[in-house]
């Protein structure tokens, strides 16, 4: 089966973290997202994937190596000009075959029965089917009960869904997409709503689901991912046993925690260093840097 990931966005709202690195490859638990997808993905059968990349391209490419440190096929996409969700998808047309296939964001990490909801799609002979779910603030999608959608708004209002950023389409869609220019697929399917042409949606109920768009999320993200446990340190970790660790931290490769400091509810990158009796607090180090003074709700 195949598959697309989008991961050519700017990461705009978690700057500074994506100014020399792209959202997909930022660290959750020590893992890029875009591994966590991938994993997720082959979970459901799918074999053979796709990807766009435009900011910060080359590691994106680097990364991926042809699928081959995951056990199957990825094509990178370099959009030298950003396209959007709709452009972006547009401009893979050439990879798809005649088969249901299944578009994702790169910042989005559940677990949510993709199997489930591809075989609603597929029992009712759907164009495109949106995967909902009720996640406030987020609920922006309106359905009727036939699970035709109806409105996907700009705001929340009652009575609506949130859609999980998971789309099962049909090929004949990209149809209804411009080629070689900047779009939203969201656009595209209110021309179709518009139209006459509903969407239907796939609800989910009862799975984990987290976006990652803001430097909030993505430290609930990090602590999510660690089930409980307290820390995560990656290879070659030296924390000084004087060091305290609050309530939780997820340590990359290399990461030295020198004597007295302590830090909490903090996601540290590879080769950071803490000095001593300095404290990181809520806050998120990116690579290579070293934390000479107290980081309390912050970003280096």
């Amino acid at each position: 089966m195949k598959a697309m990931i989008l991961a050519a966005g700017l990461g705009t709202r978690l700057r500074p973290l994506t100014l020399n690195r792209p959202k997909a490859l930022m660290p959750v638990g020590n893992q890029p997202m875009i591994d966590r997808v991938i994993h997720y993905l082959r979970r459901y059968g799918v074999d053979d994937l796709i990807v766009n990349a435009h900011h910060h391209q080359g590691q994106v490419v680097s990364h991926l190596d042809g699928g081959r440190p995951f056990g199957l096929k990825i094509q990178v996409t370099v959009e030298p000009r950003i396209l959007g969700t709709g452009g972006g998808v547009k401009n893979t047309e050439g990879f798809w075959d005649n088969a249901s296939f299944i578009v994702m964001n790169s910042d989005v990490l559940t677990d949510i029965d993709l199997g489930s909801a591809l075989q609603a799609h597929r029992d009712a002979s759907n164009l495109v089917t949106l995967v909902l779910h009720d996640c406030e603030p987020f609920n922006q999608v309106l359905i009727n009960d036939d699970l035709e959608i109806m409105d996907i708004g700009s705001e929340p209002g009652p009575g609506r869904l949130a859609f999980t950023g998971i789309h099962i389409m049909e090929p004949d869609l990209l149809s209804h997409i411009p080629a070689g220019e900047f779009s939203s697929i969201i656009d595209c399917y209110l021309r179709l709503i518009r139209g006459g042409h509903p969407i239907s949606a796939y609800v989910s109920r009862g799975h984990y689901w987290r976006d990652v768009g803001t430097l909030r999320s993505y430290l609930l993200a990090n602590q999510e991912a660690l089930h409980g446990d307290r820390q995560w340190s990656g290879e070659g970790c030296r924390v000084h046993p004087s060091a305290v660790i609050r309530d939780w931290a997820v340590m990359g490769n290399r990461t030295v925690i020198e004597a007295d400091a302590e830090v909490g509810r903090s996601v540290l990158w590879e080769d950071v260093t803490v000095e001593k009796g300095v404290q990181v607090m809520d806050s998120v180090v990116t690579s290579f840097k070293t934390v000479k003074e107290d980081l309390i709700g912050e970003t280096l």
